[in-house]
């Protein structure tokens, strides 16, 4: 993740996202720079509409925990009614049984 976060940080300050800078951002953030990790994902930057990316991936997750959450409080209703009903027959049939 930190790589991923230094080519932000270079890409927001208005930096070249390279090899050196990466190398720069982890080495003066303390930590261990690996070389192969770094060609990588210079690689697979290369044609990346960053701004684009950050745009897409800051809105796809912003929706779905809203949905989740909805969903979740429809569930949680309709096991509310369920017990509710549960509840009204056990206390009818305990009346009965007063009565019987």
């Amino acid at each position: 993740m930190e790589y991923i976060y230094a080519a932000m940080l270079i890409h927001k300050a208005g930096g070249k996202v390279d090899e050196a800078t990466v190398k720069k951002v982890l080495d003066a953030a303390g930590v261990k720079a690996d070389d192969a990790r770094i060609k990588a994902l210079i690689a697979s930057l290369q044609g990346v509409n960053i701004d684009e990316a950050v745009k897409k991936a800051a809105i796809a997750p912003a929706a779905a925990p809203a949905a989740e959450t909805t969903a979740k409080t429809e569930e949680k209703k309709e096991e509310k009614k369920e017990e509710k009903k549960q509840d009204d027959k056990q206390a009818a049939a305990g009346l009965g049984a007063l009565f019987g």
